[in-house]
């Protein structure tokens, strides 16, 4: 064994510093020795991470293909909520006019921010053009063939932004490269990668992690304004920073920052949105309607209690929502300004979403995975990560029993107080995986990322920092 240099910064290694790591290294000789020497190889961390996310996502494309053989061709057909193969890019393609060559926004309404639209608009076209070009769809009827065709885009899309999701991950903190894994390997990715567009967000909320923690505040607001373009949530970033602007030493330089930051993601939502509003007005209102009139729906803690008790909620829980998502928020709010250190961007941001989807009128389930970078970075630590997602897996594959039960409710398969109770246990395991960050935030010392910053939060910091020199 060779000693590291003197002055060398200090790596994280997983079974050193996790217990369920070290627990299970012991099957192969035990934690990474303090002294060890690290070689340098070209399977280093990163790229093992991405080697995983492969496998994860192929193995989650391989369990679509029940539903991708009939091309997700009825939603009454039950054996496509039994298989758990649901997704709602094929029923959009065909139900939102792509396949009649219809534009968004303009000849259609379409539910969803301008950029998402985008990316949907151009796989359309690419679609039509190869299932023209080369037809296929193995029997299949010409709209529905053409609609798989579509999904094999769009699932390789969204297969590209998981690894850089991973990517991103790994690299927002230096010195922790091997906490992409715990995206890459995240039951999360395997079960709802494909099942809709938000892994977009996903990816430019965590280039926006990343490009903070390298002292690049106008790319993180440009990122962040873009992420509002394709999903609402990554506007949330934007108080997160002002926060930690405010706990800094140097906070006029870090509010300045924080100005940037914000500067660039309002610049960014413009030149995506204004086009469209312009030259389609009505169906680029068409996302803040829908999300405005809709009730409490599918997955929501709202969409729990009506079920548990539905005389308890007024008929719109619009008011509910507002309040209760003020009080959650300032409530974050008063905890980052109380800490009794500054808290990181990571930690907050995790509190800010987790916030919005306890309080949202609708919790899709792969709403989640806009957390799973957020909560990777917050708190890497395998047992309180796996009590999630074992919570968020068991609501996946309770939900399309219910859907199933409701499509066809002559032989139920889930009862309205059994869905109530998987929403709750949902709510459960990211409830425990609050209080452990809150935890952390309270008592640093705990905090399994705060000794491999550099500088720490808090720490007083000169103007001019080096590159990667903004915690996370």
């Amino acid at each position: 064994m060779s000693v590291p240099q003197q002055g060398r910064e200090e790596s994280a290694a997983p079974s050193r510093e996790d217990p369920v790591v070290a627990g299970l290294s012991e099957a192969i000789g035990g934690p990474f020795g303090r002294h060890a020497a690290t070689p340098r190889r070209w399977w280093g961390p990163v790229r093992i991470a991405l080697l995983v996310a492969v496998v994860v996502l192929a193995l989650g494309f391989l369990a679509d293909q029940p539903c991708r053989a009939d091309g997700w061709a009825d939603r009454a057909d039950r054996s496509m909520w039994t298989s758990l193969c649901y997704s709602d890019v094929a029923f959009l393609y065909r139900e939102r006019g792509f396949v009649d060559g219809l534009v968004a926004y303009r000849d259609s309404l379409l539910e969803y921010p301008v950029l998402t639209g985008a990316v949907m608009q151009v796989t359309a076209v690419a679609a039509a053009a190869l299932y023209g070009a080369f037809g296929g769809g193995g029997g299949l009827p010409p709209a529905i063939a053409e609609s798989v065709v579509f999904f094999d885009l769009t699932a390789v899309i969204m297969a590209v932004a998981a690894l850089g999701v991973v990517v991103a991950t790994a690299r927002t903190v230096p010195r922790r490269p091997w906490d992409g894994l715990l995206v890459a390997a995240s039951p999360l990715l395997l079960l709802s990668a494909y099942v809709n567009w938000d892994l977009l967000a996903v990816l430019a909320t965590a280039l926006a992690m990343l490009a903070w923690s390298r002292d690049r505040p106008l790319l993180a607001g440009v990122l962040i304004g873009l992420g509002t373009a394709t999903k609402l949530y990554p506007a949330l970033l934007l108080g997160v920073l002002v926060l930690v602007a405010l706990r800094s030493p140097d906070r006029r330089g870090a509010l300045r920052d924080a100005a940037v930051a914000v500067a660039g993601a309002v610049v960014a939502w413009s030149a995506v949105n204004l086009p469209v509003a312009w030259w389609a007005p009505t169906g680029w209102r068409e996302f803040f309607t829908f999300n405005a009139d809709r009730a409490a729906d599918f997955g929501s803690t709202w969409f729990a209690v009506d079920l548990l008790a539905p005389d308890l909620l007024p008929e719109s829980v619009d008011d509910l929502v507002v309040a209760s998502a003020v009080v959650l928020l300032v409530l974050i709010a008063a905890l980052a300004l109380t800490a009794p250190v500054p808290p990181r961007v990571a930690q907050l941001a995790f509190l800010a979403v987790a916030a919005f989807l306890l309080v949202n009128k609708v919790w899709s389930p792969q709403y989640s995975l806009w957390l799973l970078p957020l909560a990777v970075l917050a708190r890497p630590r395998v047992r309180d990560l796996a009590v999630w997602q074992v919570a968020e897996a068991v609501y996946f594959l309770l939900v399309w029993r219910y859907l199933a039960t409701l499509y066809d409710p002559s032989a139920p398969l889930l009862s309205n107080d059994q869905y109530a109770l998987a929403i709750m246990l949902r709510i459960a395991g990211l409830l425990w995986l609050v209080v452990m960050v809150v935890r952390d935030i309270r008592r640093p010392e705990e905090d399994p990322i705060r000794r491999f910053l550099t500088p720490p939060p808090g720490a007083v910091e000169p103007r001019h920092r080096r590159r990667g020199a903004m915690p996370a």
